[in-house]
């Protein structure tokens, strides 16, 4: 009998750390108790995060939007690196990455900023682009730098774009448009093994035709590579439409987080209402 009871008490306990390792595992971002102030010590001292938490779950594609100023590109900051928190922590796949540096996060997090001249090498081919970012955190050797092997491979990738970009590998980027240099940045963005895509309002600098079409490449690349996906945009429509979770911030705060149905069901001009309410209550 006491066998058994101890043995039930085992079976329990291990139930429940792999019930925890689990929630663990799901978890791919997380930002604990963030404090981050900018231009400490001086007239202009302002408080963005106080105590702020954010969590994203593996496999979800969260929206974020807010008024200029509410946090959302710090947001995206303090995930890949660029800027360190004034205390909290930051977890990636249950890792504490609070001191990592940036260029070792951009080894399992791709990034795409808003403006198109960044993220790619404008006097590099697309090739040579697609060859660079094919070889990140591989030795540096002495070999070629663009293997012809791997061509068919990058037009494949070129060709979930739909802008002919894969019979262009020989242009420069710097000759692209906006919008096919956009294209061009998420597709290398995304085409090693990354665990979190992060998108800057990348479709902000473009006329309204080339962000809808970037915006329907966008949706694709992160379905078909299942890429869980935080992206900050001002478009309260593509919010709604796409992506598994909307975030809306003011101030440094969540005020709003939805998902499901309730996103589905979510109206351009209920988010507006909502954001004049709050920016009433705030006294903006």
């Amino acid at each position: 009998m006491r066998c058994a009871a101890a043995l039930r008490g085992i079976c329990t306990e291990l139930n429940f750390q792999l019930s925890t390792v689990r929630i663990e595992v799901n978890k791919m971002l997380e930002l604990n108790n963030i404090t981050k102030i900018f231009n400490a010590g001086t007239v202009d001292e302002t408080t963005l995060f106080d105590n702020f938490s954010f969590k994203l779950d593996k496999g979800e594609f969260a929206a974020v939007i807010g008024s200029n100023g509410s946090g959302k590109t710090t947001l995206l900051n303090l995930a890949c690196g660029t800027i360190r928190p004034d205390s909290g922590t930051i977890l990636f796949k249950g890792e504490d990455i609070t001191k990592l540096p940036e260029h070792k996060r951009a080894k399992t997090i791709g990034r795409v900023l808003q403006d198109p001249r960044l993220g790619t090498c404008g006097n590099l081919t697309i090739l040579e682009n697609m060859a660079l970012a094919d070889n990140k955190n591989k030795p540096f050797g002495l070999g070629a730098g663009v293997n012809k092997k791997r061509m068919d491979y990058y037009k494949s990738l070129l060709e979930t774009c739909g802008m002919g970009l894969e019979n262009r590998l020989n242009v420069p980027v710097g000759n692209l448009s906006g919008g096919q240099r956009q294209a061009a940045a998420l597709i290398i963005a995304s085409m090693t093994d990354i665990d979190l895509l992060v998108l800057d309002e990348h479709t902000a600098a473009l006329d309204p035709k080339s962000s809808e079409t970037l915006m329907e490449i966008t949706d694709k690349v992160v379905k078909e590579k299942n890429l869980t996906t935080l992206m900050v945009t001002h478009n309260l429509r593509f919010a709604i439409e796409y992506g598994t979770r909307l975030v809306m911030m003011h101030e440094g705060r969540c005020v709003l987080d939805i998902k499901g149905e309730e996103k589905k069901n979510a109206e351009v001009d209920d988010l507006l209402k909502i954001f004049n309410e709050i920016s009433i209550e705030m006294g903006n």
